[in-house]
């Protein structure tokens, strides 16, 4: 059985859905504050704004990674020992076994690098700064525009799942991104 065939299977595609939306939204809204911190700070040498990003990029995508590997095990566990109660027979040899050990890597892959790729997309104006590219702004404020883009494209998408319109889901996603922004700006832009 491929992936596409374990998926349906378990019947996943929402759960990883979700978690591609949830993890991304929170890389987006992490790197955003994040950013907005340090262009609210005094400034601050370009490798170090890198290095915290990283860092929090890659602690997004091990937390989420491990986390979703450990709960959803877990449950495909529970299901497939549920299953074999039962059918009062052993399906370790099974397809469902098989898909009780290989949907929570892919539902831990997509939930840990999702927030991650999502990481890098917005600090490459920084990394294009750092490598000598003249930018039309800022590295930083370029990087908040990437964050908010993908904050609002992350709402399209959403509104492809629920059906409402894709212009008013990725508004009420980008206002989500625009509050966030606000409060920094309150909390730590004075």
């Amino acid at each position: 059985m491929d992936i596409k065939d374990l998926i349906s299977l378990t019947h996943s595609q929402g759960i990883i859905r979700r978690y591609f939306i949830v993890n991304g939204f929170d890389g987006a809204l992490t790197m955003l504050g994040l950013i907005l911190g340090f262009l609210f700070s005094d400034p601050t040498d370009i490798d170090n704004i890198i290095n915290v990003c990283i860092g929090a990029a890659i602690a997004l995508c091990v937390s989420g990674i491990s986390s979703a590997y450990v709960s959803e095990s877990a449950e495909r566990q529970y299901v497939l020992t549920k299953l074999e109660q039962s059918m009062i027979t052993d399906l370790s040899q099974t397809s469902h076994a098989h898909a009780a050990r290989t949907v929570p890597i892919i539902i831990a892959l997509v939930n840990g690098l999702a927030p991650f790729v999502i990481s890098l997309l917005i600090l490459l104006p920084l990394w294009l700064f750092k490598s000598g590219m003249v930018l039309p702004i800022s590295p930083l404020l370029m990087s908040v525009l990437i964050a908010m883009t993908i904050i609002f494209l992350l709402g399209v998408f959403l509104s492809r799942v629920s059906g409402i319109s894709w212009w008013r889901s990725g508004l009420r996603t980008l206002l989500v991104g625009i509050l966030t922004a606000v409060l920094i700006f309150v909390f730590v832009g004075y």
